[in-house]
């Protein structure tokens, strides 16, 4: 296993749409655990593909009862709304208010490429949703309510039930 280079915001390839994974090679599954490895250092609680230059469709989540791994997901139900705090390891140093839904279901495949489905809510909920849309091109900074994107200090640390996510 290995740490990624972390891309930052302004890299062109946070903005691309990622491309399906078809089939689970040792590469993909060396991406994986890259990618949690990764995810873990950084203090995260999610990480996609692109945020280590890959465009492809796997996104790592881990909000407390260990990581999954998921390989194109898609959001296939969601209701409800919560607002809170996000930050990006790919937007360092900066947060702000995103509304999402409070509920998400989300199917994918995992690194067998076997079908399942997960539910999520709160803090659940917002990084699926985080990190699916770093998938399709995009960063939680298009969806801060106006006025809430502020700088963060280095020694500051994310707290989950008042600051949301950091991925």
């Amino acid at each position: 296993m290995a740490i990624r280079v972390l891309r930052i915001e302004g890299d062109p390839i946070l903005n691309k749409k990622s491309r399906e994974i078809k089939e689970i090679t040792p590469r993909i599954r060396e991406l994986a655990e890259d990618m949690i490895e990764t995810m873990y250092s950084e203090g995260g609680v999610g990480l996609a593909g692109p945020q280590v230059g890959v465009l492809k469709r796997i996104a790592v989540i881990d909000v407390g009862e260990g990581p999954i791994v998921f390989i194109n997901p898609e959001i296939i139900e969601s209701s409800g709304e919560q607002e809170g705090f996000e930050g990006c390891l790919s937007v360092p140093g900066k947060r702000g208010v995103v509304k999402r839904p409070m509920n998400v279901k989300a199917r994918a495949f995992d690194l067998d490429m076997n079908p399942f489905e997960v539910e999520g809510e709160e803090l659940f909920a917002r990084a699926m949703c985080h990190e699916f849309e770093h998938l399709d091109g995009h960063l939680y900074t298009e969806k801060v309510e106006p006025g809430t994107l502020t700088a963060v200090a280095e020694d500051e640390e994310y707290e989950e039930e008042e600051d949301g996510e950091n991925s």
